[in-house]
């Protein structure tokens, strides 16, 4: 594991590309409230493991289980829908055709909106995106198309589509021009957090959030700083072979990476959002960055514990596990509260 000390903790990556990304929403009673009214919707478990906790020698390792959450396997579940959730209460849902890329979850996401508010969906996924996540779609009622060697490539896929077809772009990134609807998404994750303010007996001391294009993060630790101030020191986690947020951090400019496929494949993603860079330039404390071997160590560690999931869903897990050599950096100690989320359940 590779750790970054954030240089920009409390003040934000001053760069022109992000001066005018707003920074990730913190109100999270309309995203709550629209969740009760789903018949899908309920309050995902807060779970203790005393195991983990004394494998990492720390005092408590609590868990946001987002494995079953709508019935959708992850925590992509309050995102997309939402967005087209607002849109359906505006009046401009039914009969939309809304197209995105996604490495699995997302694209869950969209594809239940579009079914449940009388959309269309179409969801363009990689060549390395495994044929389950496409079988799962289709059961939600989307078209899958595959394009592309990687996240990215499918992601420009995407965007032409809908452009040429006059449809609706619901990316989960962020990007020049494209911030309105990614930046609503971020906003849907927040419930998330806010049934975790309510189950948890005790303000954490860390708190590792796992990243892709950043949005699960960057959401999380902006409520988490406007909830719990800056007590918490926050964790981003990504994989080594797509080091988008850490490398944007240390070269203080939002960075397009490269890399082979990362078994963390729904972190995957090789460019930053910018709502996520400029909200996580602010309020992380802490960048790492996972070998493909502790990113399994993870997913082994939970299903130790009953908590099968993937080496993605896991991640925050993971770098908790593989931490030892920098304790001293990141404060961790016996008396440390570590708060993570299992973001998905296992493959197949």
């Amino acid at each position: 594991m590779k750790i970054l000390t954030n240089p920009f903790r409390g003040h934000g990556l001053p760069h022109p590309d992000l001066e005018d990304v707003p920074a990730p929403s913190v109100a999270s009673q309309k995203p709550v409230d629209m969740l009760k009214r789903c018949p899908r919707a309920e309050v995902s478990p807060l779970l203790t493991s005393q195991a983990l906790a004394a494998q990492c020698e720390v005092a408590e390792v609590t868990i946001k289980d987002e494995r079953a959450r709508m019935g959708l396997g992850s925590f992509k579940a309050l995102g997309a829908a939402y967005v087209v959730a607002c849109d359906h209460a505006a009046g401009k849902a039914a009969g939309t055709t809304y197209i995105t890329a996604s490495a699995g979850n997302h694209g869950m996401s969209v594809a239940a909106g579009a079914a449940a508010f009388g959309a269309r969906s179409i969801v363009y996924i990689a060549q390395t995106v495994p044929e389950a996540f496409a079988d799962r779609l289709k059961q939600e009622g989307s078209e899958v198309v595959r394009e592309g060697d990687n996240y990215e490539a499918s992601m420009q896929a995407a965007a032409k589509a809908a452009k040429d077809q006059g449809a609706v772009l619901l990316s989960d990134s962020s990007w020049p021009g494209y911030l309105e609807r990614p930046h609503r998404l971020m906003e849907g994750y927040l419930a998330l957090m806010a049934e975790v303010f309510t189950q948890i007996e005790a303000q954490p001391t860390h708190i590792f959030l796992q990243a892709g294009v950043g949005g699960l993060a960057g959401a999380a630790a902006a409520i988490a700083r406007d909830h719990w101030g800056d007590g918490p020191l926050v964790i981003v986690v990504e994989p080594e072979f797509a080091p988008a947020l850490i490398t944007s951090i240390d070269k203080a400019e939002p960075a397009q990476t490269t890399g082979p496929a990362s078994q963390m494949g729904r972190l995957d993603c090789k460019e930053p959002s910018l709502i996520a860079l400029k909200g996580l330039s602010k309020d992380a404390d802490f960048f790492v960055t996972l070998s493909e071997d502790e990113g399994r160590a993870g997913a082994d560690a939970a299903a130790q514990v009953e908590l099968k999931s993937t080496p993605s869903g896991a991640a925050g897990l993971a770098a908790l596990i593989a931490s030892p050599p920098h304790r001293a950096a990141l404060a961790l100690d016996h008396q440390s509260r570590v708060l993570l989320i299992l973001s998905e359940g296992p493959e197949g």
